[in-house]
């Protein structure tokens, strides 16, 4: 085919509708997304997750032992790192993590342990308290 009777002719331009945006017109051509959030499940499912620890009785005392510790040295706005379990809000398990702050009260009520900036931690999902050098 010859188009040469054509090839010479002025791009047309709509009175009635707006030019479309070059970035509009690419996302024509961008691949169809069947699955929608797909691959955002998949990476959700391959995260890993970890168990609560089950402390024994011997691990049940010495963290009593280290609340008692604790509890003593509230006038003095002790500065400790504590290892507590962090459930995941998404799945079973959870995991490990570290906060090192300065100790406000403990609040037997409620089972926290509450830190200068407001923050608290559950008494239940500690594993270990130890005193900042």
């Amino acid at each position: 085919m010859n188009y040469d009777d054509i090839i010479n002719l002025p791009h047309h331009v709509s009175k009635n509708h707006p030019q479309m945006s070059m970035h509009d017109r690419a996302g024509q051509f961008d691949p169809f997304a069947a699955l929608t959030g797909y691959a955002s499940a998949i990476k959700e499912a391959g995260r890993l997750t970890s168990q609560k620890i089950s402390m024994g009785e011997d691990g049940i005392t010495a963290l009593n032992r280290k609340l008692e510790w604790l509890r003593n040295q509230l006038p003095q706005h002790p500065q400790v790192t504590i290892t507590y379990f962090e459930p995941d809000k998404k799945k079973e398990g959870g995991s490990y993590s570290l906060r090192v702050g300065t100790v406000k009260d403990i609040d037997d009520f409620a089972q926290t342990i509450v830190f200068s900036d407001g923050q608290f931690i559950a008494i239940q999902d500690i594993l270990n308290i130890q005193e900042k050098l």
